[in-house]
């Protein structure tokens, strides 16, 4: 396979907890983080493994929380390769400032966890009145923003889309959706019905072939449907490394298998053009680097 690859999902664990300490939303910890954590040095060269060109850094909110610090020193470390995907408590009143205080250290997209692996939110507060600024500057500096939730909050989701349409939102693992009923994947209708929205962007990650290798799913009659209503232009691809076991080249080997049945031009699109158009730091060239101290 001789696509270029770009990675909008990985995620990185520092090893020295003294300068980067853990402070996990919720006060719970990921699991993965623990077992598998991997620094920005370990993942660059699984990055060189696996033949991925750049990466958007997801801050990992279940480790970190709000302090974004040890993505934004890698990003400083690694400007030709990676940018940083940041998170934000957008209810505080000096939310757009800070925002864009870590623009200035690499941010290129804002990410809102809603629920996911230790957190269980519908995400309602994601539209309290106090963030309607934050998705007013994200408008005005046309920052994507991603949003990890299951569906439980997939309503939030649609109303954030009807009411900000020039934001570009990227919906984290699909959604998480049902696809235990196989094709044409009935139970998947919530996701189905959320592609009228031209602002909505949705990431694939192994979480997602995953669910379409469990029969009666199969990935050849999945992703030809996930393409045909949103538009290849519309999917990027996400390792969710090292959230998903294997190796950053196993995942990507994973997603060669899945994506078989698309040309090659849908191919082309989820692996990096997609990638390429909400991040378009990662389609510049910057070969300028400074070490992490």
């Amino acid at each position: 396979m001789s696509e270029k690859i770009i990675d909008i999902h990985p995620h990185i664990i520092a090893d020295d907890t003294d300068r980067y300490p853990f402070a996990p939303l919720g006060g719970i910890r990921s699991d993965w983080s623990a077992e598998r954590p991997f620094t920005i040095h370990d993942y660059i060269a699984e990055m060189d493994a696996a033949g991925v060109s750049r990466a958007a850094m997801v801050q990992s909110a279940t480790t970190y929380g709000y302090d974004n610090s040890y993505v934004a020193d890698s990003v400083a470390a690694f400007p030709d390769r990676i940018v940083g995907v940041y998170t934000v408590d957008v209810k505080l009143p000096d939310a757009v400032a800070t925002i864009d205080g870590w623009r200035k250290r690499g941010m290129a997209g804002l990410r809102l966890f809603g629920a996911g692996s230790t957190v269980q939110s519908d995400g309602a507060w994601m539209l309290a009145p106090e963030t309607f600024p934050v998705w007013e500057h994200m408008a005005d500096i046309d920052m994507p923003v991603c949003i990890q939730t299951t569906k439980i909050g997939l309503a939030v989701v649609e109303e954030i889309l009807e009411r900000y349409p020039e934001v570009n939102i990227i919906l984290d693992h699909l959604g998480r959706p049902d696809l235990s009923d196989g094709a044409p994947y009935a139970n998947a209708a919530p996701l189905w019905r959320l592609a009228r929205f031209d602002n909505l962007f949705l990431k694939i990650t192994p979480r997602t072939f995953d669910l379409s290798e469990k029969a009666p799913a199969t990935p050849d009659t999945f992703f030809p449907r996930l393409v045909a209503e949103y538009g290849a232009e519309r999917l990027a691809w996400g390792s969710n490394f090292p959230a998903n076991t294997g190796t950053l080249k196993d995942l990507v080997d994973q997603g060669h298998r899945c994506f078989s049945a698309l040309s090659s031009a849908e191919r082309a699109a989820i692996w990096s053009g997609t990638a390429e158009r909400l991040y378009p730091q990662l389609a510049e060239a910057n070969t300028s680097q400074a070490a992490i101290a």
